[in-house]
C-alpha cells in the first residue's frame, strides 16, 4: 500500500512537473510568435496615402470617360485603404480626421451609381477639397491634392470603345 501511495505521488509531481514544462514551452513559443509579428513588414501610412493618391487619379479618369465599372472599383479600393489605415496606422494622429472623408466618399460613390457624370465631377471636387482640408488639419498642408491632368499610367485605357 506505501509503496502505490509513493507510486502515485511520484507520478503526480512527475505530470506536475511536465506541466509546468509545458506552459513554459508554450510561453516560449508565444513569445517567439509576437517577435516575429512585431517585426513582421506593415505598410506605413506614407504606403496607404500613395496607393490613395493613384486611386484618386484613376477615380477621375474612369468617371469623367464614363466608365463607371472602373470608377466603382476605385472608389472602392480608396476605402479599402482608408480602413487599412484605420486598423495598421493606429499610432498616428492622423487617423482622428481620417472619418472626415466618410461623406465625400458616399456622395461620389452615389453618383457613380446613378452614372451622373455631374454630379460625379462636383463630388470628385469635394473629395480633393475634403483630402486638402484634411491635410491642413493633420499639418500636412505642404501636401496638396489636384484634380489630375494626364493618367496615371500609360498602359492603362479608361476609355471605353
Amino acid at each position: 500500500m506505501k509503496s502505490a501511495i509513493f507510486i502515485l505521488l511520484i507520478f503526480t509531481l512527475f505530470a506536475c512537473n511536465q506541466q509546468t514544462n509545458n506552459k513554459q514551452d508554450l510561453q516560449t513559443k508565444i513569445d517567439s510568435l509576437q517577435l516575429k509579428l512585431n517585426s513582421s513588414y506593415k505598410p506605413g501610412f506614407g504606403e496607404f496615402m500613395s496607393s490613395i493618391q493613384i486611386h484618386h487619379e484613376k477615380l477621375w479618369f474612369a468617371g469623367i470617360n464614363k466608365n463607371w465599372k472602373l470608377a466603382d472599383f476605385e472608389i472602392n479600393e480608396i476605402k479599402e485603404s482608408l480602413d487599412d489605415i484605420k486598423k495598421f496606422c493606429t499610432d498616428r494622429p492622423e487617423i482622428k480626421f481620417i472619418d472626415m472623408i466618410n461623406e465625400p466618399l458616399e456622395n461620389i460613390s452615389n453618383a457613380i451609381q446613378k452614372k451622373n457624370d455631374t454630379d460625379f465631377k462636383n463630388n470628385y471636387t469635394l473629395l480633393t477639397t475634403t483630402c486638402n482640408r484634411c491635410h491642413q488639419q493633420t499639418q500636412h498642408e505642404f501636401n496638396v491634392i489636384t484634380t489630375p491632368t494626364t493618367p496615371p499610367f500609360s498602359n492603362q485605357v479608361f476609355k471605353l470603345k
